[in-house]
């Protein structure tokens, strides 16, 4: 295959000034209304409009893989299925699958790994000798019904014990009720309180019933300063959408056309199929370019994704489809 293709699209990340917020303004957003069926309509169009083929899917799955927050998130989580993911992370590939694509050199792994913020500890023993940041899922996670307080202190607990991401969750009655200010003073908190640690804000849309909702949140979230603004948890009844992307993207290109500043996006929950990650990475390349091409400024919350990846790598690589239980997660 032509190997330069993927490696034209894994080429290294470009640092960005991270989103320090800006102050909270109601006007930048307090007018916006969101026409759902235009943009459910413009959401329709990815899967059926674009065909990704040969050498150039294997080199679209490849950049998805490396956008992945590779994630345990059950509540019979152990030290030995943490420490199996972490070998995951580092080894996402086969390496007879990586020889025949000629990229057993290049360093392949997923983006980080993702974890509840009482097994980081286990994280950061699977991780060692490697580059692959924990992120810890925090706040209250998943519903977030907890004081602020103690939403500060999970994260400052997260961080000190090596978690360099953390991923927030809003509490929801701000946007039901749409206390924007509260939600911005929540944020902006909760960003102060993470440091050096980028935090991704966690608005779980599935619980929002309507896309000027989503689209307000997001604004609100990212002036408060959200390095990342993520669609779920992956608890709700429903999770990561193409039309409700489509909304946070497009307001993430806003924010930048205003601020100058880059808010990356993580579509969580439901995706498990290369073919979803495809499409999700050719919305982002249409409404924000190829800047946003990297895990520095997209991920993918997933977990049985990434066996599905290497199962069409394989097929790639063989022309055969291999069964699942030859890709094994953990």
């Amino acid at each position: 295959m032509n190997v330069n293709i993927i490696k034209s699209k894994n080429k290294s990340q470009e640092t960005h000034p991270r989103n320090e917020g800006i102050p909270f303004d109601a006007s930048l957003f307090e007018e916006l209304n969101v026409n759902r069926s235009a943009v459910e309509r413009r959401a329709a169009t990815l899967s059926g409009r674009r065909s990704v083929k040969k050498e150039w899917q294997a080199a679209w799955l490849l950049k998805a893989l490396s956008c992945i927050d590779l994630t345990t998130l059950s509540g019979d989580d152990t030290q030995g299925n943490v420490l199996r993911l972490c070998a995951k992370a580092k080894s996402p590939v086969r390496l007879d699958i990586l020889e025949a694509l000629e990229m057993k050199n290049e360093n392949i792994h997923v983006a980080a790994v993702c974890v509840y913020h009482n097994l980081i500890k286990d994280a950061v023993l699977g991780l060692k000798g490697s580059s692959i940041p924990i992120a810890a899922v925090s706040t209250g996670f998943p519903a977030g019904n907890i004081p602020l307080k103690e939403k500060i202190r999970q994260i400052e607990i997260s961080v000190a014990a090596g978690a360099k991401e953390i991923d927030i969750v809003v509490s929801r009655n701000l946007v039901l009720n749409s206390d924007w200010k509260g939600l911005y003073k929540e944020v902006a908190a909760c960003r102060k309180a993470c440091g050096d640690a980028h935090m991704k804000t966690i608005l779980a849309t599935g619980e929002i019933p309507t896309y000027t909702k989503v689209a307000k949140a997001s604004w609100v979230s990212m002036m408060a300063g959200s390095d990342f603004i993520k669609t779920s948890t992956g608890k709700e009844p429903v999770n990561a959408t193409l039309p409700v992307s489509l909304v946070m993207i497009r307001t993430i290109r806003e924010y930048h056309e205003l601020t100058g500043f880059k808010v990356g996006f993580k579509p969580a929950g439901g995706i498990s199929k290369a073919k979803q990650a495809v499409n999700w990475l050719i919305l982002i390349k249409e409404e924000l370019g190829n800047d946003w091409l990297n895990s520095e400024l997209f991920r993918f919350g997933a977990s049985s994704l990434l066996g599905d990846i290497e199962r069409q790598l394989e097929h790639y690589v063989t022309g055969r489809y291999s069964a699942s239980f030859r890709h094994p997660m953990a």
